[in-house]
């Protein structure tokens, strides 16, 4: 009897990413303008790069401690302490990206059968991650509101019943920009407490808001050290790290064992010359950061401005992250406009519908690169709208 070659149900049932399908159409395409990815078309700093390769200069090719180089760790709590609540580096652990991070951090607590809700629109790997497990995910959606993203709490919170094992909130979000309120998230972490309740936060964008404030609002200001509470992180997206695959998690103390044998399991460690890297990135304090920050404000609004004087097209202004997140009038198949504004227009932008099925109609747009890209961005979707319209 011949058996059939396939991963198991819950694997195969996964869905494929719908950024990189329209991704795959364009690439190797000089005439294409790509914004589909969540990644700044700026290199890496070369402060940053310059440690990375000393570090490889001096021969730091071998193994590092499973929970990350003891500097950066201490580096990692002192930054945490400045922007949040104090914590140690018994609390740290680095990974191989901010994905790896949310990986080990859901083995180490979501299981087959588990209840996870995750709050959409959302980058999709959140939605699919607890699946690869076994769980069992609902969805709550924001909704776009008087010009902004709102999240209804009472609806949050009736879904987060005593048998939910784990929330995730990615905030500031991808794709939408939204930034949960802090007392929307002491309201929220009151109630994971009384139940129980772990808490994922994808902190990823935490430094990309557009407030006076130094980062976004955190469960990590309100939470105490023995709170259910784990934050995931990253390197690429403030300091324009995305190719080095450098994060982190936060968590209890109590928990380190258990995402040390984890990551021992999964990637042995992160490599140390990159870890080096990010450890100059820390070290040279604020001021990139807050400078990338700045021209990221600037496409921003250059790029939200141009969408919202368009026709047909609904567009929040984003309190954070890199995305604008725009509502095409009468769109039914995102995926498909992408294709044909890719080979037709030779613009690259994300499908809605790669964030969710309440996403549909939309189309996400990441504005980390130059006003110059923005303006003719918009010019080729102006015309792939007028094209699509006749």
């Amino acid at each position: 009897m011949r058996h059939l070659v396939q991963a198991r149900p819950a694997v195969a049932s996964l869905a494929a990413s719908k950024i990189r399908e329209v991704a795959n159409v364009g690439m190797g395409r000089p005439d294409v303008l790509a914004f589909w990815f969540g990644e700044s078309d700026e290199v890496t700093p070369a402060f940053i790069r310059d440690a990375a390769t000393a570090a490889l200069e001096s021969g730091d090719t071998f193994y590092t401690q499973n929970l990350g180089l003891p500097a950066l760790r201490e580096a990692l709590a002192d930054y945490q302490s400045r922007l949040h609540r104090a914590v140690s580096a018994e609390s740290i652990v680095v990974t191989n990206s901010g994905m790896s991070a949310l990986m080990i951090a859901t083995q180490a607590l979501v299981g087959p059968g588990d209840r996870v809700v995750v709050v959409t629109p959302v980058w999709p790997n959140l939605v699919e991650i607890p699946k690869i497990l076994g769980a069992q995910v609902q969805t709550v959606a924001c909704r776009a509101q008087r010009g902004r993203w709102q999240l209804d709490l009472d609806e949050l919170i009736a879904a987060l019943t005593p048998d939910t094992r784990m929330l995730i909130v990615n905030s500031p979000a991808n794709p939408t920009g939204w930034v949960m309120a802090r007392d929307a998230q002491r309201e929220v972490l009151d109630h994971c407490r009384q139940h129980g309740i772990w808490i994922l936060a994808d902190d990823a964008y935490q430094r990309l808001i557009f407030s006076d404030c130094a980062a976004a609002p955190s469960f990590l200001d309100l939470c105490e050290p023995d709170d259910r509470v784990v934050c995931a992180n990253t390197f690429s997206k403030a300091w324009r790290m995305t190719g080095w695959r450098l994060g982190w998690i936060s968590a209890p103390p109590a928990l380190l064992a258990a995402l040390g044998t984890l990551v021992e399991y999964n990637t042995s460690c992160a490599p140390g010359f990159v870890q080096r890297a990010g450890l100059a990135a820390l070290q040279a304090g604020d001021q990139d950061v807050l400078a990338a920050l700045g021209r990221l404000r600037q496409s921003r609004d250059r790029l939200v401005a141009g969408l919202q004087a368009m026709k047909d097209v609904e567009c929040q202004l984003p309190e954070g992250a890199m995305y604008a997140f725009f509502r095409v009038a009468g769109l039914t198949d995102s995926l498909a406009l992408c294709k044909q504004l890719v080979t037709e227009a030779g613009l690259g932008l994300a499908p809605g519908i790669a964030f969710g099925p309440e996403s549909e109609g939309y189309l996400r747009w990441c504005f980390a690169t130059n006003p110059d890209r923005i303006d003719q961005g918009l010019e080729r979707l102006q015309r792939g709208l007028a094209s699509l319209r006749r």
